[in-house]
């Protein structure tokens, strides 16, 4: 069974996707750009600038379109937000589902400096967010929820990590003593918290879809980002995750998913990429393929500014941009949403 094809959001028109690309649907992604028509121009780098200078101003080609499309993405993810707005991340493990949900989490976090941004640790099978963006941090569930005199925002800052670009992350594992396991009750008096001074909030979830803490942390969320590796095991088990979506009844939070092929090893067959591609933007899932990144890869800290290549950060800004877009479209429902959560 294939997932439902969404309707497009009511929405802003956003710029034109790249026309050689199979992977990049109609702007679905998200009523993205009300800034983008009045954004700076970007300047000149690289070679262009190398030219510019030689010539002694005499040619001056400008910023690349690679450079204006990323002055594009970054006005969509800087857009007027109200309320909390979250974003899950699934994916089956070793596909980069942690990576993909730091990358995010760190873009947000680095473009909107008006927000708190915090990433947080929702995989039960030993999850990995912490040391992809702050490995001192010690914090976890538990550290969070144990202390019931926690009120202001610094009180929780003390107790989860942080990054060079200002992320928060919230660990899913005690630091110290015996391994705790995440249950849907911890997860929930943890996101209640969280969410009184987080404005975005980006979960990477577990594994096993059909967990309770899963089920917990998909019922709270604004949009979704499902990670598939450029393979036809990795594509066939993303399918059948948004296939089980479907089955739930999470239809809506099916229009506000994104696909993201990731070739984390560097091996991935360009034929086969760009037919998962298409069977994925032929049943209304929009896709964005993330190349290899070698920074990527080794498991350390994830740096989107400096240690990860062009053309990985601009995927990267493609994606949270159309995260935005939809946090966008939801407006404050989100918000009213959550807020009758916690006094049920």
């Amino acid at each position: 069974m294939a997932p439902p094809r969404p309707e497009a959001p009511q929405q802003t028109a956003a710029p034109p996707a790249p026309a050689a690309s199979v992977s990049q649907p109609p702007w679905r992604d998200a009523g993205l750009v009300r800034a983008s028509a009045t954004a700076a121009e970007p300047p000149d780098r690289g070679w262009r600038r190398l030219l510019r200078l030689i010539t002694f101003g005499l040619v001056k080609l400008g910023p690349s379109p690679e450079q204006r499309l990323a002055v594009q993405y970054e006005a969509a993810i800087r857009t007027v937000l109200h309320g909390t707005h979250k974003v899950g991340v699934l994916g089956k493990g070793g596909v980069g589902k942690t990576s993909v949900a730091a990358s995010v989490g760190s873009l947000f976090a680095e473009l909107r400096r008006q927000d708190h941004v915090v990433a947080i640790d929702a995989d039960t099978a030993f999850g990995r967010l912490s040391s992809r963006i702050d490995p001192r941090s010690t914090g976890s569930f538990w550290e969070l929820t144990a202390d019931k005199n926690l009120e202001t925002f610094t009180d929780v800052a003390e107790r989860v990590g942080r990054n060079s670009v200002g992320l928060y992350v919230l660990g899913g594992e005690p630091a110290a003593g015996p391994r705790r396991v995440l249950d849907r009750a911890i997860y929930r008096e943890a996101a209640l918290r969280l969410d009184r001074h987080f404005a975005i909030s980006v979960i990477d979830c577990g594994s096993t879809m059909d967990s309770a803490v899963t089920h917990e942390v998909l019922r709270d969320l604004d949009a979704l980002i499902v990670v598939s590796s450029p393979w036809a095991d990795g594509a066939s088990a993303a399918a059948r995750t948004m296939e089980w979506l479907s089955d739930q009844g999470l239809t809506e939070l099916l229009h506000n998913t994104i696909v993201v092929l990731n070739d984390s090893d560097g091996h991935a067959d360009k034929r086969t990429r760009a037919l998962l591609a298409r069977e994925f933007v032929d049943h209304g899932q929009p896709v964005v393929e993330v190349p290899f990144d070698p920074h990527l890869r080794p498991g350390g800290v994830i740096d989107v500014g400096h240690e990860m290549a062009a053309p990985t950060r601009l995927k990267f800004l493609q994606i949270t941009a159309m995260i935005a877009g939809h946090f966008a479209a939801r407006g404050d429902r989100g918000r009213n949403r959550r807020v009758s959560q916690g006094e049920s």
